[in-house]
């Protein structure tokens, strides 16, 4: 089923009931690229008390069992990991997928804390090492040797094989909202994705901003890719689907009024429509985020959304 935008999905990561099914997992995956979606994605949260499944893992899982879909993150909590280690994690996830890996990285904090004590870091210099940690990855993909010299990491003529399929190196995309991130993206990276806990007014703004960052720097915009993630409830029934979104970032964000917020619901007309408003603000690609029925939203967004974007 082809359409012009190219469209995500957000695989099963959470598991709030029971254990954790990857059967499911295993047939949403198969299912999705049957269905002509262009990518699957995840989100990280290494602790906390609920089911939650590492992301870079459970890619490598679904590379063997797909062979289309491009593999994302959105987003790795950059400053809780060694880039060095990261860096090769997703070189192999790339070499494994021929080519389908996607790394979107974050500075973490927002709605539940970033924990840095719990990993034996401070969150002093935090963005310093977000930027260093960039550059490292970026040096380890493309350089035969890699050397680096900065406040918190320091590399002399390191080698990393094999490199990634991708060339010069696989996509590295961020998230935030704030000023300093939107600039941020805009020098360091391939692309940002509008935050699925943000709304679509936040995007149309930030999107917009970065924009015109992209103009004031010399970088072309066409080389510059924008996405929204979005939590949706596709439901008839809209106090249903707003009762269920409140219980689902209850469990998933400890913040049950966010839900309503950031989220879209309600019919498949009302859904398409607000996604549209996104689409003409810019986003060139959608990334939906069902919070429950998960094989029917699979079903449902490409069958009745997708083909209207």
């Amino acid at each position: 089923m082809a359409n012009d935008l190219p469209c995500g999905i957000e695989l099963p990561q959470v598991f709030f009931d029971g254990p954790v099914d990857m059967e499911h997992v295993r047939n949403f995956a198969v299912r999705a690229e049957d269905l002509g979606y262009d990518s699957l994605w995840l989100q990280e949260r290494i602790i906390g008390d609920v089911k939650m499944l590492e992301p870079v893992t459970l890619l490598s899982y679904v590379a063997a069992i797909t062979s289309r879909l491009k593999l994302g993150t959105s987003v790795i909590l950059l400053p809780l990991r060694n880039p060095v280690q990261l860096a090769k994690a997703y070189a192999t996830l790339d070499v494994m997928s021929n080519g389908r890996a996607v790394m979107g990285v974050g500075l973490g904090g927002g709605h539940l804390g970033s924990h840095e004590n719990v990993f034996g870091y401070t969150r002093e210099g935090r963005v310093t090492r977000f930027t260093e940690a960039v550059e490292i990855i970026k040096l380890l993909w493309t350089e035969p040797k890699a050397s680096f010299h900065g406040r918190f990491w320091n590399l002399d003529n390191v080698s990393m094989e094999p490199k990634p399929i991708q060339k010069p190196r696989l996509p590295i995309i961020f998230g935030g909202h704030h000023e300093n991130a939107l600039r941020r993206a805009v020098k360091h990276a391939d692309g940002w994705m509008g935050a699925g806990s943000s709304s679509s007014g936040s995007f149309i703004r930030e999107s917009g901003r970065i924009r015109q960052l992209l103009e004031e720097s010399s970088r072309d915009p066409r080389n510059f890719h924008f996405s929204k993630r979005v939590y949706l409830a596709v439901d008839n029934d809209e106090a249903r689907a707003e009762r269920r979104i409140r219980d689902w970032f209850g469990k998933r964000y400890k913040n049950a009024d966010l839900g309503p917020k950031v989220s879209i619901w309600g019919s498949v007309g009302k859904c398409t429509e607000k996604i549209q408003e996104i689409v003409k603000a810019g986003a060139q690609q959608i990334v939906f985020n069902p919070m429950f029925d998960e094989m029917e939203h699979l079903e449902i967004c490409a069958k009745e959304i997708m083909p209207q974007l």
